[in-house]
């Protein structure tokens, strides 16, 4: 730990956070394999992304070099997941990248990251509440032909309260109070629909690819018309590069818009905790699920983009329109079938990973302790998930998220960076721990990790870095308002129990 007990960039031991988890009051219950981990994995990770951002990034990014896009995107996901890997294995304590960065960096940077990570799972939970609300609307209509009355079909329809996003977000956050076995094996049976759907466009699209349809592979590059001022990448507005659409760079360009698609893998380390073997089990799961869904994101790629030629590609619901661009409607509607149940896991899993960085913020005192008290029965924290669990529904209920989706890419993307700098502070402040998964290359991988995820962020809008300054700066008030005051490891001292 930090020296200087009053210093905001003071350390907490990893033996200390250890410790902690096993306060009777403040104890998860460890029910979780490696299984139940690369399900929760895949089960988060395919969502909207391969069901909507498959036919855009084709469309109007990369054509049939989509593809190749996923891999990118995919090697950026895959250096960050081998620095969580280490961490996650060796602090197996709830809190994510807020944990790691609390045991490395210090208490500062872990509770911005914190932060971060607590709105990063809010809006992604509310926004994909929103999404499976939308695809259930759909289903209604076309196949009952039942409509929701327009007041309470969400803003996105003209409506006031969205009521399925806001049933969806209670009902999960139910499930999650009384266990997360419970939650897992919900995931398992929803992750093996929506794994068939993959499976079923990707054998049954091989039937009706056609060679023309890759040709060019890699259409030429064209500019692109990002507009100007705070609608620009900021990359463009520091430097003056204008990010192409095709050619060659419009592979990276599309890599920053499916980078979405991965958004979810670092939930895993969430539930290090509640792992029966987390030095074993959470590399596997971690890594595992990243594999699996790499593979299956480039497979439907080539496959649709195959089926369809690229400029003629659905923007809204690319998997089912090539299908029925073939005349296969019965595909279609199994599509998005799939789509709808599959958005349920993904919004649990976020919600999950959400409730447990709270928690850990909490049983640091840096939030008010009361979130941190498990449930005497299901040793859930119930108190953090009741509270985040109501707000996130009436944020789904009342708005409608399009502009703030957004802040969910830049703030996963931040905590990469954090996590790859806490992996080489920890090889060189504690060389002595002992590490059951270890990072290969360090610090070349920790060093491209965080570069490619600075050159993502740097292609995002400026606006949505204006929208991220200002809530860490809220962060900062918060915590040196009450977070520094209340910390344990503040009030315990050095010679303390901290």
């Amino acid at each position: 730990m930090s020296k200087d007990m009053n210093s905001p960039f003071r350390t907490k031991t990893v033996e200390q956070s250890i410790r902690d988890t096993e306060e009777p009051e403040h104890a998860l219950r460890k029910s979780l394999s490696a299984w139940d981990l690369t399900v929760f994995g895949v089960g988060v990770i395919i969502g909207t992304g391969i069901f909507v951002l498959t036919g855009i990034a084709a469309r109007n990014n990369a054509g049939p070099a989509t593809s190749l896009a996923f891999v990118a995107a995919g090697i950026v996901c895959a250096l960050a997941a081998l620095c969580y890997a280490e961490f996650a294995s060796t602090v197996p304590v709830a809190g994510s990248a807020y944990t790691f960065a609390y045991a490395s960096i210090g208490e500062l940077p872990a509770w911005i990251i914190g932060w971060d990570l607590v709105l990063e799972f809010a809006l992604g939970t509310a926004v994909v509440a929103v999404g499976w609300s939308g695809y259930v609307r759909h289903l209604m209509h076309t196949n009952l032909g039942w409509d929701l009355p327009t007041a309470l079909s969400g803003p996105d329809a003209g409506g006031s309260f969205d009521l399925l996003a806001f049933l969806l977000v209670l009902v999960l956050t139910v499930i999650l109070v009384v266990g997360t076995k419970l939650s897992a094996r919900i995931t398992a049976v929803v992750v093996a629909i929506k794994v068939t759907v993959v499976l079923l466009v990707i054998i049954a699209g091989l039937f009706f690819i056609k060679g023309d349809n890759y040709s060019p592979f890699v259409p030429p590059a064209q500019p692109q018309t990002t507009g100007g001022g705070w609608t620009a990448p900021l990359v463009q507005l520091m430097f003056g590069y204008e990010p192409t659409n095709f050619g060659v760079m419009g592979i990276f360009t599309a890599a920053s818009l499916v980078f979405f698609a991965f958004i979810g893998f670092d939930v895993v380390a969430t539930a290090a905790e509640e792992t029966k073997n987390p030095q074993r089990d959470m590399p596997r799961g971690i890594l595992g699920s990243l594999i699996i869904c790499t593979v299956l994101y480039v497979a439907v790629t080539l496959v649709v983009t195959g089926m369809q030629k690229y400029s003629e590609m659905s923007a809204t619901a690319p998997l089912a329109e090539a299908f029925k661009s073939v005349n296969q409607p019965f595909f279609a509607g199994a599509i998005s079938l799939g789509a709808s149940v599959g958005l349920i896991t993904v919004c649990m899993i976020l919600l999950l990973g959400q409730t447990r960085v709270f928690f850990a913020m909490s049983r640091d005192g840096l939030l008010p302790r009361v979130f941190s008290v498990t449930h005497p029965k299901y040793r859930t924290p119930y108190r953090a998930t009741v509270l985040l669990g109501g707000i996130i529904a009436v944020v789904a209920g009342f708005t409608s998220l399009e502009k703030l989706a957004e802040l969910v890419n830049i703030g996963t993307l931040f905590a990469f960076v954090v996590v790859a700098l806490g992996v080489m502070v920890l090889r060189k402040t504690r060389p002595d721990l002992h590490r059951s998964f270890r990072t290969p290359w360090v610090p070349v991988v920790p060093i491209l990790s965080i570069a490619a995820s600075l050159w993502l962020m740097l292609n995002l809008p400026a606006e949505t870095w204006l929208r991220f300054g200002i809530w860490m700066l809220i962060g900062f008030v918060v915590y040196f308002l009450y977070g520094r005051r209340n910390s344990r490891l503040g009030k315990a001292g050095a010679d303390a129990e901290f």
